[in-house]
C-alpha cells in the first residue's frame, strides 16, 4: 500500500497510478474505494508523521475533514491521549513491531472524547525500504456506553457541555476526587449532581469500590434509619433477619446521599456521629460497627436557611460542607442544549437499536427558546418523548411534547439562533483568553485553524481588526 503524496511533482508514473485506464479504475483508485468502504478509521503518514491518506471512517469518528488533514502532522489531526505518552505508531517505527487493540481516548473536533482501540504497522515500498506507516481505529462509543450502562460507572467526560459554567465545575471535581473530604454539591433539581458524585467517585482512589447512592427524601423516616445503618433479627416487627445498612453496603468505597435535606433530625445526629467516628450500631443492637467511606451529599435546597429555621443541624452542616460543588442551571449554559439534545439521540440511538439523525432547525431553536426550570432531566425526557414519536430521519415540532410546541416562550424574542448562541461561546472564551486563539481553541476543544475559520463566518472581529 502506497501512501497517498501531495507535491505536485507526482512524476509521470504517480500520475499514470491515479488515472483511470478504459479497463477501470487506476490502482491508487481502487486502494482509496476500499479504505473509504472499511468501517475503521485508517490514516497513513510518510516518514515524517505528516498524513498522507485519511479514509471516510476517519472523517467521521474525528470531525476533520480529509483535505483538511492531508499534509498536516498527525499528532495535529489524530489527538490522542496516547500522543501525549507514547505514540503507536512512533513505538512501531522504534521497535518494527505492530501494535494491536490499543486502547486511547481522542478529542474531536467536535471537542468530544471518543473511546477508540489503535493498530498500527509499517508501510513498506517494494524494496522493503519503511517509507511510512498505517494506523486504524475502531470507535468504541457503543461499547464504553453500554458498559456504563450495566456498571452504572460514570466519569467526568459524561458531564455532557463546553459552557463557562460548566467548565468552572470540570476544573475542581478531579481536586476534589483526589481528597477524602466530605463533599457538597448543590443545585436546583435537575441539574446532574448525582452524576457529578458519581464522577467524583471514578476519578477518586476509591474507584475501585462501590458506590452506593441513597435518596433521602425517597424513604419514609421510619425506615430511612434501618436502611442507612441496617438491623438485626428482632429489631422491630417484619426484621426476620439481620439487614447490612447503606453504610455498610458502601465500605471501601463511597456512599452518596441525594436530597440531604429531607433527612429527619433523629437521623441528623445518627448520621453525625458516623461522619465524625466512621461508627455506629445497626438498630437493634448495641454493639458498634467500623466502616471506610467517604460522604458525598447533594441538596437542592438552601441548608444554611433550613439550619436559621431549626430544621438541620448545624454541627451536621458544618460536617458535610467540607468542599462545596455548585451545578449550575441549564438556563445559565445554554449553549449546551445542542451538545446534550445530539449527546440524549445517539444514546437513545444507541439503546433502541435506532438511527435517528437529530432534530430540525426548528425543534432546536424551539429547545433554544425554552428555560428549562427542570433542568437537563426536564431536557432529556423531552427528547426522550420526541424520539418516541418520531418516525422520520429526525425529530420535528410535531414530536415535542405538548407544552413545547405550544409554550408560553415559543417565538420570544430573547430566543436566540444556535449561531447565535456558537458566536457567543466563542466570543466569551476569546475574551477569557485576552483574544489569544490558540488557549480560546483549546478551552472550546476545536483546533486553531478551526476557530479561526469559524470566526470569520460568524463576523467575529478582533480589537485589532
Amino acid at each position: 500500500m502506497q501512501p497517498e503524496q501531495r507535491s505536485s511533482g507526482r512524476g509521470k508514473h504517480a500520475e499514470g497510478n491515479r488515472r483511470s485506464t478504459a479497463d477501470g479504475p487506476s490502482p491508487t483508485e481502487w486502494t482509496a474505494a476500499i479504505l473509504d468502504s472499511v468501517a475503521d478509521g485508517v490514516f497513513t503518514v510518510d516518514s515524517n508523521s505528516r498524513v498522507t491518506s485519511f479514509n471516510r471512517a476517519a472523517e467521521q469518528i474525528t470531525g476533520i475533514a480529509r483535505e483538511e488533514a492531508l499534509g498536516r502532522p498527525c499528532c495535529e489531526v489524530f489527538r490522542a491521549d496516547l500522543c501525549e505518552r507514547l505514540c503507536a505508531l512512533h513505538e512501531t517505527r522504534r521497535t518494527g513491531r505492530p501494535v494491536v487493540n490499543r486502547t486511547a481516548t481522542i478529542l474531536t473536533a467536535r471537542g468530544e472524547k471518543v473511546p477508540i482501540s489503535v493498530s498500527t504497522a509499517l508501510l513498506r515500498d517494494a524494496a522493503g525500504k519503511v517509507i511510512g506507516g498505517v494506523e486504524t481505529f475502531r470507535d468504541l462509543t457503543l461499547v464504553e456506553q453500554l458498559r456504563k450502562e450495566i456498571t452504572g460507572s460514570y466519569s467526568m467526560g459524561d458531564i455532557v457541555g463546553k459552557s463557562h459554567e460548566l467548565r468552572k465545575v470540570l476544573a475542581v471535581l478531579p481536586q476534589i476526587a483526589e481528597s477524602e473530604s466530605t463533599a457538597l454539591i448543590t443545585g436546583e433539581s435537575g441539574t446532574g449532581k448525582e452524576l457529578a458524585a458519581r464522577a467524583l467517585h471514578s476519578l477518586s482512589p476509591r474507584a475501585g469500590g462501590p458506590f452506593v447512592a441513597t435518596n433521602c427524601a425517597a424513604l419514609p423516616e421510619n425506615l430511612l434509619e434501618s436502611e442507612l445503618f441496617g438491623h438485626v433479627a428482632g429489631a422491630f416487627t417484619g426484621a426476620t433477619r439481620d439487614r447490612r445498612g447503606r453504610f455498610r453496603q458502601a465500605d471501601g468505597g463511597t456512599i452518596f446521599f441525594d436530597e440531604i435535606g429531607d433527612v429527619a433530625p433523629a437521623v441528623q445526629a445518627r448520621m453525625l456521629r458516623v461522619l465524625e467516628e466512621r461508627e455506629f450500631a445497626p438498630v437493634g443492637t448495641g454493639r458498634p460497627v467500623k466502616v471506610d467511606v467517604r460522604v458525598v451529599c447533594a441538596t437542592n435546597q438552601d441548608l444554611e436557611s433550613l439550619v436559621a429555621q431549626g430544621r438541620f443541624r448545624r454541627d451536621l452542616f458544618y460536617r458535610i460542607n467540607v468542599v462545596q460543588v455548585s451545578m449550575p442551571p441549564l438556563r445559565a449554559r445554554m449553549e449546551d442544549v445542542p451538545l446534550l439534545v445530539n449527546h440524549f439521540v445517539a444514546r437513545l440511538n444507541r439503546l433502541r437499536g435506532r438511527e435517528v439523525g437529530g432534530v430540525s432547525p426548528e425543534v432546536m431553536a424551539r429547545l433554544l427558546a425554552h428555560d428549562w426550570p427542570g433542568n437537563v432531566r426536564e431536557l432529556a425526557n423531552a427528547v426522550e418523548h420526541a424520539f418516541t414519536l418520531c418516525r422520520g430521519e429526525q425529530i420535528e415540532m410535531s414530536c415535542l411534547p405538548p407544552h413545547l410546541q405550544s409554550g408560553a416562550d415559543a417565538g420570544a424574542p430573547s430566543a436566540m439562533s444556535l449561531e447565535q448562541i456558537e458566536k457567543q461561546a466563542i466570543r466569551e472564551a476569546l475574551v477569557r483568553h485576552d483574544w489569544k486563539r490558540l488557549p480560546a481553541a483549546q478551552e472550546l476543544g476545536i483546533n486553531k485553524t478551526t476557530l479561526w475559520r469559524k470566526m470569520k463566518k460568524l463576523g467575529i472581529e478582533t480589537p485589532e481588526d
